[in-house]
C-alpha cells in the first residue's frame, strides 16, 4: 500500500502548479536570492534554474515539488504589485539586483516588439525590482571577488547592458536582442550605428573577472542590414577578407574619427576610439553575408531568422563569451578574459594605483624554445636552411594520434566496426594541467621532473607495445626510431608505465600553474548546459544516453548550433596557441601572433600530449581484457563488435559496471559517445582500396563516406 501512496505522491508532485517564468524570476529577486542559491538548495546546476526562469524547460520531480513550494512561499511574502518590503537598518546604500546577461528587462522607452513578446508580457504580472540586503562588512571572500559577475554584484553593468550582449540587425531597422527584446535602430550609416550601439542600445556584457574588461557590444548585420548601411553584398577580396581603405563605408568611419584594428573592415570588424578614462568605446560588427559565422563551427546558424539567431548567439555569449571573431579567436580571448594579464595594485606609500602582472596569468610575450617553434619561425630560419625537413630530434611533434592497422583473421569474423568518441577531449586534457607561465630555461642532461612543464629530448625507442596498439609516443602510432622531443605529459606517461628515461636536453618552465583551469570550467559548463537543453544530462542510463544522443541535434537546431560552436571554441582556442602566419609573409620573418602573451606552442603541445596519453591509457586498459582498437583518429577509437552499439563491445565487471579505467559512456567531458557504426566489410573494402596509410576508418566511420575533415584553430 505504501508503494501506491508513493506513486500517487509522485503524480501530484509531477503536476505541482508553477507560476509563469517571468513571475519565478520576480519572486526570486524579490527575496534577494541569486540563481546560484536556488540551484544549490534544489541540488541542480545554475543553468537549470536559468532555463526554468526563461521558460525553456520545466522542473521535473523531485525538484518540481520543492521548487513549487519555494515559489508558493515567496508569493505569499511578495504578492504582485505589492510594495517592496522595508529593509532593517541597512548598513550601506541599497542596490537593485542584477539580471543575468542573457535576460533583458523592460526597455526604458516604447520599443518595437515581436507579437510573441507582447503576448508574453500581457500574461506576465508586473515586474518589480526589490532591494537586496547588503552583505555584512568583510563578508566577501577573495574567492567571491574573483568569481564571475554573473552573480549580480555589478549594478552599474546591469544598467549599461540591460539589452543584453548583442543585437542582430535586420534591414528594416529591427534589432533583435536577448529574451525576445526588439529595439528600433534608426541608423543608416556605420558611424550612426556605432553611436547607437554605444549609447541608446545599451548592449554589452559584464566582465568575467574583476581584473578584466566588460565585453564590447556586438552588432550582427544580416544581408539586408548590410545593404542598408552601404556595404556590398559580397566581399570581393577573398584573400585579405577586408574592404579596401577607400571604400565609402570605411571613409565614413574615418571622417567620423572612428578607427579600425589592423585586420581592417572584414567579416568581423572592430570599430573604436581611444579609451576615455576607464570607459572603452568599441563596437564589434559581424557581417553575415561575408561569412562571419563559419558553417564548420556554427552549422546553418546564419540561415536562421534574425530573432532566432539572436537567441542562439545570446545563449553562446552568456555561456561562453560574446563572439569576437571566429570561434578560434573567441576561444583564445576567453583565456584572457578569465585570467587577465594585469591587476590594479595600490602603492601604500603614495596611495596611487598602478597596473601590475597578475599571478597565474600569461602576462607578457615570451620566446619559445627552438624545438617548439613551428616551421618558418625566426628561430628555425636561424638554425636551418629554408627547405630543411626537421626530424623528431630537432622539432617537438606533439600532435593527435592518427593510426590504423589491418584486421586480424579473428576480427574479420565480426560483423561490425564501432567508433566511440571522447567528449571535449582537449578540454578534458586541459583540466588541472600544469603548464608553463614563464620563458624556457635550457638544461643539459637533466633528471626528469614531471612537475616541470616543458620539452624534453629523450630516447623512448626501447619501449614496445603489442602491434595491435598504437605507440603513445608518436602522432602516427609507430614506434619511435631514436631520440625525440616530447612534452612533459608524454615523458611522464613513459615513467608511469615503469620505464627508465634519461633526458639528453630540456627546455623547462620554472614558473608554472593550472592556467587553463577556469577556461576548462567555463567551456565544460557551457557544453553541459547546452546538452541539457538538447535533452542529454549527466547520470542518464547508458541506453537512455545513446538514444538521446541519436536525436539530440534534431531536438533544437538553434541549440545544436550553439553546441557546435562551443566545441569549435575549445578546439580552436587550443590551436590558436600556436597560430601560424597569415596573409603576406616570408619564412624567417616574425608574424603578429608572436607578439601575444598567449602565443604559447608549448601549452598547445602539453594539452595535445595529455589528450593522446589519456586516450592510450584507456585503450591499454581495454587491451588487458583482450580488446584492441583497429583505428584511432584523435579522440575517436574504432573496435570490432558483435553488435552495432558500443554496449555490445565495451567490457563490464562481473557486477555489470563499466570496466574501471576504460571508456565510459556519458555526456561529461572525458567520457565517450557513439561516433558511428559500419560493417567489417566496409572497413576491409576501404583498407584494401587505400591501405592503412591511405585511409583511416576512424575518420570516416560516422557516415561511411570518405571526405575531408577540418580543424578550426590554426
Amino acid at each position: 500500500m505504501s508503494e501506491l501512496f508513493d506513486a500517487v505522491d509522485a503524480l501530484i508532485a509531477s503536476a505541482s502548479p508553477l507560476p509563469p517564468p517571468a513571475e519565478r524570476e520576480r519572486l526570486r529577486k524579490a527575496h534577494g536570492l541569486s540563481q546560484e542559491q536556488v540551484a544549490k538548495a534544489l541540488k541542480v546546476r545554475r543553468a537549470t534554474v536559468v532555463s526554468w526562469e526563461n521558460g525553456r524547460t520545466e522542473p521535473r520531480p523531485p525538484q518540481r515539488e520543492a521548487y513549487a513550494r519555494l515559489l508558493e512561499r515567496l508569493a505569499e511574502l511578495y504578492p504582485p504589485n505589492a510594495p517592496a518590503p522595508a529593509e532593517v537598518t541597512p548598513a550601506a546604500p541599497l542596490a537593485p539586483p542584477v539580471p543575468a546577461p542573457a535576460a533583458a528587462p523592460e526597455p526604458r522607452t516604447p520599443q518595437d516588439r515581436t507579437p510573441q513578446a507582447e503576448a508574453d508580457r500581457a500574461q506576465a504580472p508586473a515586474r518589480r525590482t526589490a532591494p537586496r540586503r547588503p552583505a555584512a562588512p568583510g563578508a566577501r571572500s577573495d574567492a567571491d571577488a574573483d568569481a564571475d559577475t554573473d552573480a549580480g554584484t555589478n549594478t552599474d553593468a546591469a544598467a549599461r547592458f540591460e539589452s543584453g550582449p548583442l543585437a542582430v540587425l535586420d534591414g528594416d531597422g529591427s534589432a533583435y536582442c536577448a529574451a525576445g527584446l526588439v529595439l528600433h535602430c534608426p541608423a543608416t550609416t556605420l558611424p550612426a550605428l556605432v553611436e547607437w550601439a554605444l549609447t541608446e542600445a545599451r548592449l554589452g556584457a559584464p566582465r568575467l573577472h574583476r581584473n578584466g574588461k566588460d565585453a564590447d557590444p556586438l552588432v550582427v548585420l544580416t544581408a539586408t542590414a548590410a545593404v542598408r548601411l552601404g556595404l556590398p553584398e559580397h566581399l570581393e577580396d577573398r584573400r585579405g577578407l577586408r574592404l579596401p581603405a577607400d571604400h565609402p563605408a570605411v571613409r565614413q568611419l574615418t571622417r567620423a574619427k572612428w578607427q579600425l584594428t589592423r585586420r581592417g573592415f572584414g567579416p568581423w570588424a572592430r570599430v573604436y576610439r581611444p579609451a576615455d578614462g576607464d570607459r572603452r568605446r568599441c563596437v564589434q560588427l559581424a557581417v553575415l553575408p561575408w561569412g562571419a559565422l563559419d558553417p564548420r563551427a556554427w552549422g546553418e546558424a546564419d540561415r536562421l531568422p534574425a530573432p532566432e539567431l539572436a537567441r542562439v548567439l545570446t545563449d553562446y555569449a552568456s555561456r561562453v563569451l560574446t563572439p569576437r571573431g571566429s570561434t578560434a579567436v573567441t576561444g583564445l580571448e576567453l583565456m584572457t578574459a578569465l585570467r587577465p594579464p594585469t591587476r590594479a595594485v595600490k602603492d601604500e606609500a603614495t596611495g596611487t594605483w598602478a597596473s601590475a602582472p597578475a599571478p597565474g596569468a600569461l602576462t607578457e610575450p615570451v620566446a619559445c624554445a627552438p624545438p617548439e617553434a613551428p616551421d618558418g619561425h625566426p628561430l628555425v630560419a636561424a638554425r636551418h636552411p629554408l627547405h630543411h625537413q626537421r626530424t623528431p630530434d630537432e622539432m617537438l611533434m606533439e600532435e593527435a594520434c592518427a593510426w590504423a592497422r589491418q584486421l586480424t583473421d579473428e576480427e574479420c569474423t565480426k560483423p561490425y566496426v564501432v567508433g566511440i568518441d571522447v567528449n571535449m577531449a582537449f578540454a578534458a586534457a586541459a583540466n588541472r594541467l600544469n603548464v608553463g607561465l614563464s620563458a624556457p630555461v635550457h638544461l643539459r642532461r637533466p633528471a626528469f621532473d614531471k612537475t616541470l612543464p616543458g620539452s624534453w629530448l629523450v630516447d623512448l625507442s626501447h619501449i614496445a607495445f603489442d602491434p595491435r596498439l598504437p605507440s603513445p609516443f608518436t602522432p602516427t602510432g609507430h614506434r619511435p626510431e631514436g631520440p625525440a622531443w616530447y612534452a612533459t605529459p608524454t615523458v611522464a606517461y613513459a615513467v608511469e608505465l615503469g620505464h627508465h628515461v634519461e633526458p639528453l636536453e630540456a627546455y623547462v618552465r620554472l614558473e608554472h600553474g593550472p592556467y587553463l583551469d577556469p577556461w576548462y570550467t567555463r567551456l565544460r559548463d557551457a557544453y553541459l548546459a547546452t546538452m541539457e537543453q538538447l535533452g542529454v544530462t549527466p547520470g542518464m542510463a547508458e541506453e537512455d544516453f545513446l538514444a538521446a544522443m541519436a536525436e539530440h541535434k534534431r531536438t533544437d537546431p538553434g541549440q545544436a548550433a550553439v553546441l557546435s560552436a562551443v566545441k569549435a571554441t575549445m578546439k580552436g582556442g587550443i590551436g590558436k596557441l600556436r597560430e601560424r602566419p597569415q596573409g603576406h609573409w616570408r619564412p624567417g620573418e616574425p608574424w603578429p601572433a608572436l607578439e601575444r602573451p598567449t602565443w604559447r606552442p608549448d601549452i598547445r603541445a602539453a594539452v595535445i600530449a595529455t589528450a593522446r596519453v589519456n586516450m592510450h591509457r584507456k585503450m591499454l586498459r581495454l587491451a588487458a581484457v583482450g580488446l584492441y582498437p583497429v583505428a584511432v583518429n584523435s579522440d575517436c577509437a574504432v573496435y570490432v563488435s558483435d553488435g552495432p552499439s558500443p554496449l555490445d563491445f565495451l567490457p563490464r565487471t562481473p557486477d555489470g559496471r563499466p570496466l574501471p579505467g576504460g571508456f565510459r559512456l556519458g555526456v561529461s567531458p572525458g567520457m565517450v559517445k557513439h561516433e558511428g557504426t559500419q560493417s567489417v566489410l566496409w572497413a576491409e573494402g576501404l583498407m584494401e582500396e587505400y591501405g592503412t596509410d591511405g585511409v583511416n576508418i576512424a575518420r570516416h566511420i560516422k557516415d561511411g563516406t570518405v571526405g575531408a575533415g577540418w580543424d578550426d584553430g590554426e
